[in-house]
């Protein structure tokens, strides 16, 4: 069986794209989370670390942080590639949909450690994913707005049919996967889930030019 890590950030894309891998035949053996500096939170979506750990707990599949900062990105993406590869991983799972640039950064990280990238979710559409998504019965919040398109009201919202309705009446620009960077989510249940992780306290906060619906108590559940 191929052995294979998954770009994680916690949100709705890498979780999909980890349930369509799998039910391809590919065994994930660790999620692979870029933090910041400090080790504190998610580069990709802010979100607290610890919470990442919480997921890679009700999921139970083994996580990968490493530190990291905007300079040294991709030589240290590029170091843990290579960590994975000398460790028998062979293949690497994103939930990249349709940004060009990004995918071609991934093939560029990819090769030096002869890691094969996958894409399950590339150039679908974003409609049809995010119904999938809803469909196969996962659950996500919102965690995280770009202040610009979106304001605070979005955050802890559920990823439902509803929640997409609400968007496209609010602003035809807001793509449904928020593949721009409109929006971010937090994946707390869904098909690859032991436990459930249920969220008991948060704080709305903006930093820069996001809103972010920070959590600050979350246990996780028996299902």
């Amino acid at each position: 069986m191929t052995e294979a890590f998954i770009s994680w950030s916690g949100g709705k894309d890498c979780c999909l794209a980890t349930y369509k891998a799998i039910r391809q035949g590919i065994k994930i053996v660790y999620l692979l989370n870029m933090v910041t500096q400090d080790g504190q939170r998610s580069c990709s979506h802010g979100i607290a670390a610890q919470w990442i750990r919480q997921q890679s707990e009700a999921m139970d599949i083994p996580l990968l942080q490493f530190p990291t900062t905007n300079d040294n990105y991709q030589s240290i993406f590029t170091s843990a590639l290579n960590e994975l590869s000398n460790s028998g991983v062979t293949t690497g799972v994103f939930g990249d949909i349709d940004f060009e640039p990004h995918r071609e950064w991934i093939e560029k990280v990819c090769a030096p450690s002869g890691i094969t990238p996958i894409l399950p979710l590339w150039g679908g559409n974003q409609n049809k994913i995010v119904l999938d998504f809803i469909e196969l019965g996962f659950k996500a919040k919102v965690i995280a707005t770009r202040a610009d398109l979106m304001g605070k009201e979005w955050l802890g919202r559920m990823l439902d049919n509803a929640f997409l309705k609400d968007i496209a009446d609010f602003n035809k620009d807001i793509t449904p996967c928020g593949e721009a960077g409109e929006f971010h989510t937090l994946v707390v249940d869904g098909p690859v889930f032991k436990k459930r992780m249920e969220i008991l306290d948060t704080e709305t906060v903006k930093r820069g030019e996001h809103w972010f619906w920070d959590i600050k108590r979350m246990e996780l559940v028996e299902k």
